[in-house]
């Protein structure tokens, strides 16, 4: 079952949408870029597809960023290595498995050395639990650009991201397409973003408390807030991203009613 290859976005998403859309919560990062990539373009990119009566696993790579993989068997990612030999990549990102598959089938190829990067875990909400008790305060739709901007910001040098400095960074980041909520007591307090409803999905993301105003409820808050206006909106998937390492923001997500349902790795080559 070879692997194909174009760079034909229209003629990618029409043969692989159904099954994009047919686990939307799993798929919820491939959803999201590849419709920026169909409405924006971003020329050089590869897409690829496996097929067998019906399309199993899905790739796309941008210039100079890393192979994006849907699950595969080790034997797949190795076919997909040996396809994509002889082409530069700087890293993939998969779930646990299938990252590491392929990364081993990369070295065996190529001998690039696979580095371990950047590790999420995705969580679907099941029930919402909002908090008991509600902090103070209440959910206000952003809406002042330069102040969703400037929290952005703020929120990407604290993950260790590049900083928002100007309306071209801004338009090619990953909050560009997204709504934003603020927590507000007297002023903004915390702040959650949402994607658009995409096959049913939405993912929060992000959800940033800046350190002045952690430890009051205040994340719990936004991120029920703006959970419960996508289940309004029509989302049957609500989903959202978390570091595995963080004990505190993961335990807030289950009382929230948030379940684990995978875990991302990144590698990077070199």
């Amino acid at each position: 079952m070879p692997w194909r290859l174009t760079e034909d976005i229209d003629g990618f998403l029409a043969r692989t949408g159904d099954f994009l859309r047919s686990r939307p919560a799993l798929h919820t990062s491939q959803l999201t870029r590849l419709e920026k990539l169909r409405t924006h373009g971003e020329p050089g990119t590869l897409f690829g597809w496996l097929e067998d009566g019906e399309v199993s696993a899905i790739f796309y790579r941008r210039p100079s960023q890393r192979l994006v993989l849907t699950s595969v068997a080790p034997e797949q990612a190795d076919a997909l290595a040996a396809e994509l030999a002889g082409r530069s990549l700087s890293g993939v990102t998969a779930d646990d498995d299938s990252a590491t598959a392929f990364a081993e089938a990369w070295q065996r190829r190529t001998d690039a050395v696979p580095v371990p990067g950047m590790r999420v875990r995705l969580h679907r909400l099941g029930t919402l639990s909002p908090p008991e008790p509600m902090p103070e305060g209440r959910a206000v739709d952003a809406r002042d650009r330069a102040e969703i901007i400037r929290w952005c910001s703020e929120f990407a040098t604290a993950v260790g991201q590049a900083p928002i400095t100007d309306e071209r960074s801004w338009a090619a980041s990953n909050f560009a397409d997204k709504q934003f909520t603020f927590w507000e007591t007297d002023s903004p307090v915390a702040m959650a973003g949402s994607t658009p409803v995409l096959a049913g999905m939405v993912r929060v993301d992000p959800v940033y408390t800046p350190a002045r105003s952690h430890g009051r409820g205040y994340a719990g808050a936004v991120t029920a807030a703006v959970s419960r206006a996508a289940l309004a909106a029509g989302a049957t998937d609500v989903v959202l991203y978390s570091d595995p390492a963080n004990v505190t923001g993961n335990a807030l997500y289950r009382r929230l009613g948030f379940v684990p349902i995978a875990t991302f790795r990144g590698y990077d080559f070199r």
